[in-house]
């Protein structure tokens, strides 16, 4: 798996086997494209996404267990790690 980062129009944090796929995920889940998602999607390391990813409030607004950051980090399932709060 890759970790993709978007910034703009809003951020988001996505795990996907390709860019194709976290832009499709992107504008499924968090904003339609514009023309210009694929100027604004940069690919990142997994140690950026690790740490990115255990740094964010859950549901409960508290840090998300250790173990369910490994668990999201490690599975095979293309998900949205990170969502921009405003969305939610």
């Amino acid at each position: 798996m890759k970790f993709f980062e978007v910034n703009e129009p809003y951020y988001a944090l996505i795990k996907a086997k390709n860019e194709e796929n976290a832009m499709t995920i992107y504008t499924d889940v968090v904003a339609d494209d514009d023309g210009g998602l694929s100027e604004e999607i940069t690919e990142v390391t997994k140690t950026y996404a690790a740490v990115s990813y255990s740094r964010v409030n859950g549901e409960d607004n508290k840090t998300i267990p250790i173990e369910e950051v490994l668990e999201d980090l490690t599975n095979e399932e293309e998900m949205i790690l990170i969502i921009d709060g405003s969305l939610l």
